[in-house]
């Protein structure tokens, strides 16, 4: 399919207007819409919350009557299915769209290709694949849910420069500086969930939410802990945001909680000791949850990459050296050859004030 360098140009138009949606949308996916007619924008709008209009809706009340003849541009394919809200194609149909332009088709079974055929039944063109890429990486945890049945995976790690993420007797706080802290809080936003291990919920009483930056949600906390030893006070289990501790599900009736607190049994591994990461993640999975974030200690970031359910690492490094008593970053098996080490590719570097941001994927 070929598309002009004014089409590449209102769609990027489009993919800033679905960015908006960054904080907010989560499950659903961030969408922008643009419509144009003979050269001129009439309509713009962004899938703002879930349950709420999307793009297309708020861009088409815009436009009015201009929309008839006009042409869209969609980061995602149209919707065709009754959900919170009528389908998006039918309301381009009725609205007298004439072309649709269209990032990408949309995962969704429900959507899957049904969207385009609704709008071309209706003798509307349509063309699919104008900066693709660009539309995937801003809903990865979107199109991760429905091609991989799995959440898309981040782990966070705050380090030194020998990769200590802890003093000895378990003081971290603070070995990056305001700016990393505050990019880690714009991350944390991003995500639909965030997963930490009992380990750290018993050492730190962490919130675990985004407090330096403004947002309409907050993510979902979830506490990886076996043995359910999270106190039933914790900060995570008292502010009346919503917490998930999955654990085995022998330990899932022994203690009582606050009502915005789900008690999620999960089997065990191999070991009999600990609950299946694997298991916990599709089941994450089932609950809508596309993006996680993990901010956790070295037992469970070594388990998460061992077991190879981490797609992507952002490493926040300071210039300090902590010396070779204090706690690495990774508890994972003896390796005994290089070539059984876990290889990253390195997706890019920045500089936050002091410290330096890596973001890194698995070398295939």
């Amino acid at each position: 399919m070929s598309f002009s360098s004014f089409d590449e140009h209102i769609m990027r138009q489009a993919l800033a207007l679905a960015a908006k949606g960054l904080y907010s949308t989560s499950p659903n996916p961030k969408v922008g819409c643009v419509i144009v007619q003979n050269g001129e924008i009439v309509g713009q709008g962004w899938h703002e919350k879930k349950g709420e209009p999307h793009a297309e809706v708020f861009a088409l009340r815009q436009a009015g009557e201009k929309a008839r003849g006009a042409t869209a541009f969609v980061t995602l394919e149209p919707c065709s299915h009754f959900g919170a809200t009528p389908p998006c194609a039918a309301a381009l149909i009725n609205a007298g769209i004439k072309k649709v332009i269209a990032a990408s088709f949309d995962p969704n079974p429900q959507v899957a290709g049904q969207g385009v055929k609704m709008l071309q039944n209706a003798g509307v063109e349509v063309a699919v694949g104008l900066l693709e890429q660009e539309t995937r990486a801003l809903n990865r945890g979107f199109f991760s849910l429905f091609e991989r049945g799995k959440p898309f995976v981040t782990l966070k790690i705050a380090q030194s420069l020998d990769g200590k993420t802890a003093l000895k007797n378990g003081v971290s706080q603070w070995i990056t500086a305001d700016t990393a802290r505050i990019d880690v809080h714009r991350e944390r936003a991003k995500s639909c969930a965030i997963l930490t291990g009992s380990g750290t919920v018993l050492k730190d009483n962490p919130k675990l939410n985004v407090r330096h930056i403004q947002t309409p949600r907050q993510p979902i906390r979830i506490v990886a802990d076996s043995h359910l030893q999270t106190p039933a006070n914790a900060k995570i289990c008292t502010d009346g945001k919503r917490t998930i501790l999955a654990c085995l599900p022998d330990f899932a009736t022994q203690k009582t909680y606050p009502d915005s607190v789900e008690i999620l049994p999960v089997p065990a591994d191999k070991s009999g000791q600990h609950i299946d990461l694997s298991i916990l993640i599709s089941k994450l999975a089932e609950r809508q949850i596309g993006q996680l974030w993990v901010e956790a200690g070295s037992i469970l970031n070594g388990a998460l990459l061992n077991a190879g359910l981490v797609d992507e690492m952002m490493i926040y490094q300071a210039p300090i050296i902590l010396g070779d008593c204090a706690k690495d970053a990774f508890v994972l098996p003896e390796i005994t050859a290089l070539n059984q080490g876990k290889r990253f590719i390195i997706q890019d570097i920045q500089t936050l004030g002091d410290d330096v941001k890596m973001i890194l994927r698995h070398k295939v």
